[in-house]
Formats: structure tokens, sequence, C-alpha cells
């Protein structure tokens, strides 16, 4: 059994902003898979459980609130009883460019407060799958008002590709033994 946690806010107005990069992906992966979501209020999330290469896989979009995100994950894992081991995080990561995707097991929250959450609350051996969304640094504004800004028109239209690429590697990574890897 594996619980795939994709990262976000809750709400309309952040439907469309980077840091919501994990619920984009997970909404794509739903419908590829044909499945679902239902509100699930004891978990916090937004949950759906399907098979997938002969195993049970939960996916959950946590309804806390990003920074709070590790509330919702212990829930649904012990609820689960789901091991760290096999749980995997999709976040934004603004220290990478566009479109790169790297997973790695363990490690720190590299400044993300949702992942520093999710470590705080059921520890640090858990898969991340770090969506790169670009540096707030040629604009000159903090990195908390970067990540809850929409994608620009040009970002957008990148997007659909960028999903694409950490549907794959999730994919991959299901079916095969998950390794440390970057791509481009």
């Amino acid at each position: 059994m594996k619980l795939i946690v994709g990262l976000g806010n809750p709400g309309t107005e952040y439907q469309h902003t980077r840091h919501n990069i994990g619920f984009m992906v997970l909404d794509s992966l739903a419908e590829l898979w044909g499945v679902h979501f239902a509100t699930q209020k004891k978990l916090k999330s937004e949950i759906l459980v399907t098979m997938h290469t002969g195993e049970t896989i939960i996916l959950a979009k946590p309804q806390t609130f990003m920074n709070l995100s590790g509330v919702a994950v212990q829930k649904i894992a012990q609820f689960y009883k789901i091991k760290p081991q096999d749980v995997w995080v999709i976040s934004d990561d603004i220290d990478l460019e566009l479109g790169t995707v790297r997973t790695r097991v363990g490690g720190s929250a590299g400044g993300h407060n949702g992942l520093q959450n999710i470590i705080d609350s059921i520890g640090a051996d858990f898969m991340r799958l770090r969506v790169g969304i670009g540096s707030n640094r040629a604009m000159k504004i903090p990195a908390e008002a970067y990540v809850l800004q929409q994608f620009s028109t040009a970002q957008l239209a990148k997007l659909p590709e960028i999903i694409e690429k950490v549907i794959a590697t999730i994919t991959e990574s299901l079916e095969n033994k998950p390794k440390t890897t970057t791509k481009k």
C-alpha cells in the first residue's frame, strides 16, 4: 500500500498557484486513472483509494493548508497503517528550475514549511517528489509571496508537460524500486 500526497492549499483562490503543484499533479493522475476524490473530514483531506499495478494506492490532498500538511498525513497514515517509507509527497520547490523533478527519500525540508510539518509529524523517511517552480530571484519578491502567485502565462504553457513528467516519475516508481533521480 502506498500513500501519495500532493501538497497545496484548499480553496479556489489558491487553485492555480505555484504552491499547489502537488494538487495539480494528483488531479491529473486521478483523471488519467478514471477515479475521483472524496472529502474525508476525519482525515482532513480529499482522498481516493484505488488499485494500480496490483497495489492499493491512496491519493490524498490535505485540506489543512500547506503549513499543517503533516496533521493530515499523520491521520491518513495512522488510519490506513502506512509506514513512512510508503508515503510519497509531491511538493513545489522554489530552488529548482521550472519543470525539474527531483526524487529522494529522507533529508531536510529545504525551507518548505509543508514538508517540515510532515517531517515533524511522521519522521523524515518518506519519498519526496520535488517539482521545480522556478525562482523568485529575478522578481525580487519574498518566497512566500511568489509561491502563492498564479503561474505566469509562459509557465502555464509548460505546466501540462511538467505534470506529465511527474506522473511518469510516479508510474515508473510504482512499477520499479524508487531511486534518487533528477530529471530536466
